[in-house]
């Protein structure tokens, strides 16, 4: 295989590959041997034509698709790696010459890594703002806990209430004639939740259970059916059964049944820390995100279009595999947010553009401080990674190649370094 590579503008090279005849030839034998059996012949059983009938019948060149499939990835590759191009796109690939005699010849426009350059990355000046815990935040944490904590009774001797369950009948219609999708039986509802349209929970308030009685409202006029967009309704309801929470008194006993603390005092106070951790989490993450920020603004160089697309292919395959851990698939969820995958695609631009620019400047702040993971930490985020998805090791280290590991910790080393560096007021 022979390779020739020259740049044809920024951040784009033109690559020539020459497969040889030997080599294609090979392919063109593993070609007929896959594909010949398939191939009918007049004169000759199903399948069992000579490659030299089959050429002569249907051309010379019916094998040399598969045989180019097969040969040119790995020959694409080799002349990536000999090149050394950093491609950041899948190449756009063309075949110029092919025949029996002389192999084939494909030329490849690679996007590659652009040249960037970063200053005044050490020293950054930035504010931590650290948010000071407050006793409403503390009591709203109790209160959470409290509610969690709740016992849930029927209530019989008193009329229906905001924040009461409700088990309701209901009807809807539209003057005096039923609409489709306005009927339940045994519906359960919280009132105050805003499950239904306003106007409909507060009108239950008050009732006792067995009453019947009529729900006047009106729904907005950007409802989603078409039909009913700011018509006046009338909602003929039963009320069947109310249920309410009971609340634990937040008291000594209450700390001990919630949490491993023996008085309330003690609960409040690991709130209040917990709070304040949270606090500080919170500070130095928006620390980080400001020296990013700074980092980003004081870098330079010429970003291909290529490498934010490709981001956002990332994401994309990310976000829909994690509907697939949730029963659904991409097309549905788009159906039911009412958009199409382009328009879906452009609200990832942002932090698409984002995350290539912070890492390019990461990787450049990597050579320029000449950052080296050491064989220990690689080995360290190997045994991470092993115990995070529950692996072997040795299977992580097959799958995950250590130049990416090693990429990724220097990455991180240079953020560190930067954070390091940072006068933090």
């Amino acid at each position: 295989m022979l390779a020739e590579s020259k740049k044809i503008e920024t951040n784009k090279h033109e690559l020539t590959v020459k497969v040889d005849s030997e080599k294609f030839e090979e392919a063109l034998q593993r070609a007929y041997k896959k594909n010949g059996k398939k191939i009918n012949v007049q004169g000759f059983r199903p399948g069992k034509a000579p490659r030299k009938i089959i050429e002569k019948t249907y051309g010379e060149g019916v094998f040399f698709e598969d045989a180019i499939n097969d040969l040119y990835p790995s020959a694409l590759n080799e002349a990536i790696i000999e090149s050394k191009l950093e491609v950041v796109a899948p190449p756009d690939v063309e075949i110029t010459d092919v025949s029996k005699a002389d192999g084939f010849t494909f030329k490849a426009i690679c996007v590659v890594k652009p040249e960037v350059t970063v200053k005044d990355y050490k020293g950054i000046e930035v504010k931590k703002e650290v948010k000071t815990v407050t006793d409403d935040e503390v009591d709203a944490r109790l209160k959470a806990m409290q509610n969690q904590n709740a016992r849930i009774i029927d209530v019989d001797d008193r009329a229906a209430q905001n924040g009461d369950t409700v088990v309701i009948d209901f009807e809807g219609f539209v003057d005096d004639k039923a609409f489709e999708g306005g009927k339940a039986e045994k519906y359960s509802l919280v009132l105050g939740s805003g499950q239904f349209i306003p106007g409909f929970e507060e009108q239950i308030e008050g009732k006792n259970i067995g009453e019947e009685f009529d729900v006047n409202v009106t729904f907005p006029e950007d409802y989603q059916a078409e039909e009913l967009k700011g018509k006046a309704v009338v909602f003929k309801c039963k009320l069947h059964e109310i249920s309410a929470k009971e609340l634990p008194e937040l008291d000594d006993e209450f700390a001990k049944d919630v949490s491993e603390f023996d008085t309330l005092d003690q609960l409040k106070a690991d709130q209040k820390a917990k709070i304040e951790e949270a606090n500080e989490k919170a500070a130095n993450d928006q620390v980080e995100n400001a020296l990013i920020d700074n980092i980003i603004d004081n870098m330079e160089g010429e970003i291909p279009e290529e490498m934010y697309e490709a981001r956002i292919d990332d994401i994309m395959r990310d976000f829909s595999y994690r509907l697939q851990m949730q029963g659904m698939d991409l097309d549905t969820y788009l159906k039911y947010m009412g958009m199409d995958a382009t328009a879906f695609r452009k609200t990832f631009r942002e932090q698409a553009e984002k995350q290539v620019k912070i890492r390019l400047a990461l990787e450049k702040i990597v050579e320029l401080e000449n950052i080296t993971p050491t064989d220990e930490e690689i080995d360290a985020e190997y045994d991470k990674l092993a115990e995070n998805y529950k692996m072997e090791a040795q299977k992580v280290r097959d799958i995950v190649p250590v130049e990416d590991i090693s990429k990724d910790l220097a990455v991180n080393k240079a953020i560190e370094l930067v954070k390091e560096s940072a006068v933090i007021k």
